[in-house]
Formats: C-alpha cells, structure tokens, sequence
C-alpha cells in the first residue's frame, strides 16, 4: 500500500468512530419530590438526551418504574427553572410502557430554552394527572 492509501483508510476510520459531530448529551432524573408541587411516589425514572444544535435534533430515551399505574402521557415542559412550571413544549409519544424513545426538531426558541436548562420531563398518570414524576434537564 501506498502512503496515501494508509492515510487515506487512517481518515476514514477516524471519521467512522467519531460518531455524530458536536451533538449534546443531555440528562434527567425523575422523582416525584421534583413535582410542583411535590408528589408522593416511589417511582423514579431517567432520561438520556443527545441534541444536535446544526440540526436542532433532540433525541431521547426515558425509562421508568414504580409509577402508581400506567402512563398516560409524558411531554418535556418549558421554559420553566427548577420549581417552576411551564406548558407542554414537546410530546413523548407512546410513553404507556418504559423505555420510551423518540426524537423531535426543535424550532429556535425551543432549541434555546433546552441549552439554557429551562426544560423538563414529566410523566403523567391517570392518580397523578398534572404529573408523578418529573425531572430537569441539564447537561
């Protein structure tokens, strides 16, 4: 092989194991204590987040357990801090059984309210219908 063969494959290999360029990860964790205001449940939950801020992608997978029955909806909320709420900014689809998982494009003020920690996830049930668990999303 040549030397520009070598450099040539040593690029691509690079390029291949680099994975998607300059996308975020993002996190929450979802107890009842989070609510506001504060629920009582022994359910928890966890959100792993990838936001890709060239295409506005914000991909997602939730997972849950010890809700006090089936989900009936599940949506990240904003813009609201810590303590505060918000309206439904972006629906989880499918959230009734856990892992849910799913992507959305984000317009510019939404992209801006979720690099800026002013959205969260909240998980709904039909004892709790403004929602059991719900967690903040940081990086």
């Amino acid at each position: 092989m040549t030397k520009t063969m070598l450099a040539t494959l040593a690029f691509g290999a690079a390029v291949a194991f680099a994975g998607p360029a300059f996308a975020d990860k993002m996190k929450a964790t979802l107890d009842g204590k989070a609510g506001v205001p504060p629920v009582t449940s022994a359910a928890t939950g966890t959100a792993e987040l990838d936001y890709d801020p060239a295409s506005k992608k914000l991909s997602w997978t939730v997972t849950y357990k010890g809700l006090s029955g089936p989900a009936t909806a599940a949506h990240f909320h904003g813009p609201a801090e810590a303590g505060k709420n918000a309206g439904v900014a972006v629906p989880i689809p499918n959230a009734g059984t856990s892992p849910v998982s799913g992507s959305a494009t984000l317009t510019d003020a939404q992209a801006a309210d979720l690099v800026a920690g002013k959205y969260y996830i909240n998980i709904h049930t039909a004892a709790n219908p403004a929602g059991e668990i719900r967690g903040q999303v940081t990086k």
